[in-house]
Order: C-alpha cells, then structure tokens, then sequence
C-alpha cells in the first residue's frame, strides 16, 4: 500500500527527475531496512528521518511553484494581494492535485481495512451483513482528520459520477455539452465534512462512528437525490411538452423518475426500522417524503402532456391544472415542514430539550414553513388578480375580429376567441392571463391593465 501510494504521489505531483521520486519514496525506509535486517532499535530514527525528507521535498515542490503565481501578478499592482492569493491556491490545487491524493489516500486505506475485515472470517463484523461490513470499514477509515478529509473527496467524485452517470442515461453523449456548476459533488462532500465536525465524528467508538457514519451518508444520498431530481425533472417535462416521440428516450425519462420516487421511500424504511424515531429521524425521513412527493408532481404533468398528445385538441385551461397539480405538490410539502416542527416543538417542550434542537426548530420553522407558505400565498394572489382582471375585460365580437385580422401577439396564433384590452390591443384570454401572472402591464404598449 505504501509502495502504490508513493508511486501515485510521484506521479501526481509531476516529479519528473529521479531525486523527486526517490524522495517521494522515503517512506518504505523503514520497511527496507527490516528487509535488510537492521536492529528494531534504528527503526524510529530511520522513520524520523524519513518524515524529514518527505517534508522536505514536499516544501521544495510548494516552493518551486510559489513564485510562478507572484510573477504572473506582478505587472498590476491594484490588485496584487488578492490575485496573488487566488493565483497561488488555483496553481497548487492543480500542480499536487490535492482531491485525487485525498481519493486514492482513502480509497487504499478502506481496501485494507475491508479486506483485513473479510479475512478475519470468525470476527463479528464479518457477520453482519456487507453493508454493515461497508460502513464498518469506512467507520475505520475516519478515525484522523486527515482519512475524514479523505472521505469527504471521496464522496464528492462518487457524487459527481452518480450525477454524471444520471445526466448520460437521460442525454447521452449530449449531456456533458454544457455542464452545472451546481451539480459537481462539491455539494454532498461539503456536507458530510460539516456534519462530520459538528457531530464530533472523530471522538466516537467505531460502534458509535460508524451508526453516525450511516446516518450522515443518508443525509449525502438525499442530497444527491435531490440533484439528480433537479437534473431529470426539466428534461422530462421538456419531453412530454416538446411532443418528442422517441419512446427510447421516453423511457429513460420515466423509469429515472420511477426510481427516484421508490428509492426515497425505501431509504425512509431501511432508517425507520434500524433507528428509534425521534425528531432528528423525523427530519430525514421528510426530506425523503418531500423528494418522493416532488417526482410524483412531475410524472402527473407528464402525464398530463402525454394524454394532450394524444388528442388532437389540447386539453382546456391546461395552464389551470398544472398550477393546481403543483400547489397540491407544495401543499403537502408545506404539512410535512408542519408535522417536523410540530413533532420537534412538543419533543422540545415535553422531552429532552437543547439549544441545538431549538435552533434547527427555529431555521426549519422560517424557512421550510413561513417562507413556502409566503411564496405560496403571493402566488395565489397573483393568479386571483390576474383571473379578475381578465372577466373584466370586454370579449371581441366577431366583427372586431374580421377588422382586426391579425394573430395573438403572445402566441403568434390565429383568434377566433379574444378579449380587448382598454388600450384596444387584442389578446387570447389564457395568453394574457399567463402575461398577468408575471406584469399587469399590455404586452404591447405597456400600459395598466
């Protein structure tokens, strides 16, 4: 392991003569001399002075490229100290790629681990199952700082390949054209590291770690579920809205989302059944409800395309039941936010209360209720102003629309319905409508409606 790891670090950090790689290998010294048959006692001094060349190569690489940042800055010195900073960071991150090191750091160390845990045959941890066996050797593995800054690379890569495997199923090749920034697994890692450091991660027994450990992975699952809804919900509704008739990509579409709506749920049941319920259980098992609820909203209106596609008239007021369908979505998301801060409140008042509790109480309270039922409740208000204005408005005679002989200035089709606006511009009654959601204003002359 240590051979393959030096091998790997000579190489990454681009050593190109053979006095960096030999440094670089400083650490099998004492390995070589056991080999060799030296006395136990060297062995300590030989690991010193091992460590001491590896710090030093190590500041000989760091400080051959400090200087190329600083001279590339130098020509303005306005902004000096903050591009040199940037400048400086951009070049080591890339010259000693920093995550990939990490990667294979933590992936070697869990290769080990598991493969000592499948070894030992007669151990009770090689009993229980290979998940547990999984999040065992991971407990193991997160035991320094260093092997959690590890894992925290390692979930962001594995992430970003579940994100980019689910774009590929969905797009194909395609997909990789114009990429998300927000969708790199920067999110999930960052995640697990804070949750790691406020859980006191490092402090607890390996039975103890490694119960937190899967908890804080489901938390990163979730998120990741979240991502991957955000990436397929547009493109499936583009299908079924664009009238595309591939039933290939139909497919893939549909069962993406099947998956993302049974995969939630039982994630929710495998935790419900190995945990005691209590309100910090009640808010993953939401999050779980609330990402199954958000597919179901967008499988109704696919359906509701794919019915109008089949018809040779669109649906009427097809505007008004996604909206409906999407109000009941964010209703029932806005009772589950209830029932969690509901069930943390009276657990808080009743059982066991902290400030912590309190806290999360307080940030779900204003911004899973207070905010979702403000944004709801504008929107209602919107609609109802938009529907008044709209039964105000005087309807075209035929005549009017024979003078008038032209198309609807917002979808560009003919009239053979129509309502007049006080500035006399004409207009479908749905179209405007929808312009109302957005400004009260004629989409012609800009005028008050």
């Amino acid at each position: 392991g240590q051979l393959c790891l030096c091998a790997l670090c000579s190489l990454l950090m681009r050593s190109r003569r053979g006095r960096g790689r030999c440094l670089l290998g400083a650490p099998l010294l004492p390995v070589l001399a056991r080999l060799c048959g030296l006395p136990l006692h060297t062995l300590p001094v030989l690991n010193t002075f091992a460590a001491i060349l590896t710090v030093l190569e190590v500041i000989y690489v760091l400080g051959s490229h400090v200087l190329v940042p600083l001279q590339l800055a130098s020509p303005s010195p306005q902004a000096l100290e903050v591009y040199r900073l940037v400048a400086l960071g951009v070049s080591l991150w890339s010259q000693l790629a920093v995550p990939l090191l990490f990667l294979v750091f933590w992936l070697v160390l869990f290769s080990l681990r598991l493969s000592s845990f499948l070894a030992s045959s007669g151990s009770p941890l090689a009993q229980q199952g290979l998940l547990f066996l999984l999040l065992s050797s991971a407990a193991e593995c997160c035991s320094t700082p260093y092997s959690l800054v590890g894992l925290t690379f390692t979930v962001s890569y594995l992430a970003l390949g579940v994100l980019n495997l689910c774009k590929f199923y969905l797009l194909g090749f395609g997909a990789f054209q114009n990429g998300n920034v927000m969708h790199r697994g920067v999110t999930e890692g960052v995640t697990l590291l804070l949750l790691a450091l406020q859980t006191g991660l490092l402090d607890l027994q390996i039975l103890q770690r490694t119960f937190l450990l899967s908890i804080i992975l489901f938390i990163v699952v979730t998120s990741t579920l979240q991502s991957m809804i955000e990436i397929a919900d547009p493109i499936v509704l583009a299908l079924g809205a664009s009238r595309n008739r591939s039933p290939w990509k139909h497919f893939r579409g549909v069962s993406m989302c099947l998956f993302l709506l049974v995969f939630p749920c039982f994630m929710a049941y495998k935790i419900a059944h190995f945990f005691h319920l209590d309100f910090w259980l009640l808010i993953l098992v939401s999050s779980c409800m609330l990402t199954s609820l958000q597919v179901m909203g967008t499988l109704f209106i696919y359906a509701l395309f794919m019915v109008e596609l089949l018809q040779d008239t669109p649906l009427e007021r097809m505007d008004e039941i996604i909206y409906c369908v999407n109000a009941v979505s964010r209703v029932l998301e806005f009772l589950v936010a209830v029932c969690v801060v509901g069930y943390g409140t009276w657990e808080s008042l009743f059982g066991e209360w902290s400030w912590m509790g309190a806290s999360v109480i307080i940030i779900h309270s204003y911004f899973n209720v207070w905010l979702r039922a403000q944004s709801g409740w504008r929107s209602f208000l919107l609609r109802r102003e938009a529907a008044k204005k709209i039964n105000s408005l005087p309807r075209a005679t035929g005549r009017q629309l024979r003078d008038h002989n032209d198309v609807c200035a917002i979808c560009f089709q003919d009239m053979q319905v129509a309502v007049v606006t006080p500035c006399s511009h004409f207009f479908h009654a749905t179209c405007l409508r929808k312009w109302l959601y957005v400004q009260d204003t004629c989409p012609m002359c800009h005028q008050q409606v």
